[in-house]
């Protein structure tokens, strides 16, 4: 399996008054039963980002320098029900204000369950990022758990569901080596030249 990006350094987690923009940044979104802990944890090390059998315990912005070449914004999950009405627009205004002012973003990277059919929070968040002009791929994860016969079908159903086109799709899985380096090169390449 591939190695890890390091070395990764915690810069800290934030709700607001996030540090002055320095280096490109690469957010990651998506629902709280995604899989983005674990995406994190393949990406950048092990024990960076918490994962729980409980969804929703990212709770604010949280970054972390990678080679001290870009920065990773680990953003709340969205979706998670079983929080109030009033902390998931907390999360929601969070979320939308990073992604709409921070002119530093270079890419965002959406997590989707890749076994499921396209979600409505899903698509309004790809839409949103595509009207507010951010860059984007979807990250469609657990697709180890589809058999291979299926998982490109699998995936272009998902794609177009989310009216994605293919090159923004990557299907990925935290367990086994699937679309780890497809996910690098595509960050590499946001972050260049500053990445190297």
């Amino acid at each position: 399996m591939s190695a890890a990006w390091s070395p990764v350094r915690f810069i800290g987690s934030f709700t607001e008054n996030l540090p002055a923009p320095s280096l490109p940044e690469v957010a990651f979104a998506g629902r709280s039963n995604a899989g983005k802990s674990s995406a994190l944890n393949v990406l950048l090390g092990a024990g960076v980002a918490r994962v729980s059998s409980t969804p929703g315990r990212t709770q604010a912005i949280n970054l972390f320098s990678v080679n001290e070449r870009w920065i990773a914004a680990d953003l709340p999950g969205y979706g998670y029900a079983k929080v109030s009405h009033s902390m998931r627009e907390q999360w929601r205004g969070l979320i939308e204000e990073y992604l709409s002012s921070r002119e530093n973003v270079r890419l965002v990277v959406v997590l989707v369950d890749g076994r499921l059919p396209p979600q409505a929070l899903d698509m309004q968040l790809l839409e949103w990022l595509d009207a507010v002009g951010r860059p984007s791929v979807v990250l469609a994860t657990k697709t180890d758990t589809l058999p291979r016969s299926k998982r490109a079908r699998a995936l272009a159903e998902l794609g177009e569901g989310l009216m994605v086109p293919e090159h923004r799709m990557i299907a990925f899985s935290a367990r086994e080596d699937i679309g780890w380096e497809p996910l690098r090169k595509r960050i590499r390449a946001a972050v260049r030249p500053e990445a190297g």
